[in-house]
């Protein structure tokens, strides 16, 4: 089993950028898919961003392709989203979770692990 700790939330006002960080401990993520997701309150967990296990592969929704970066470093078992040109609509909880070894899922249920997420606010 892996852990996973989300953080580097926070508040921010509309355009502005915040990264967050996922660490893993435990049994490593290296032969591992990793994604982001969120869920603001009222609404389900949806797909945000997903990084192949070698970090040569990416994939985003469309609600953030062009402003948010998913990137890992696996040699400190952290997985990054920067997130940049930020929108009251990208107010949610975030959290990172851990996938497969191949396909690049973006459903919730294809992840075996999460963390306890991170709050972020975009006030506009």
């Amino acid at each position: 089993q892996v852990q996973l700790v989300e953080s580097g939330g926070g508040l921010v006002q509309t355009g502005g950028s915040l990264e967050l960080s996922c660490v893993a401990s435990g049994r490593t993520f290296g032969r591992n898919n990793m994604g982001w997701f969120r869920q603001a309150p009222g609404k389900e967990r949806e797909f945000v961003a997903v990084i192949n296990w070698s970090g040569s592969v990416t994939s985003y929704a469309n609600s953030v392709k062009g402003r948010f970066t998913i990137s890992r470093n696996n040699a400190k078992n952290i997985v990054y989203l920067q997130m940049n040109s930020l929108k009251p609509e990208d107010t949610a909880v975030y959290y990172c979770g851990r996938g497969g070894a191949g396909s690049l899922y973006t459903e919730p249920y294809q992840y075996d692990s999460w963390g306890q997420g991170t709050q972020v606010t975009v006030s506009s």
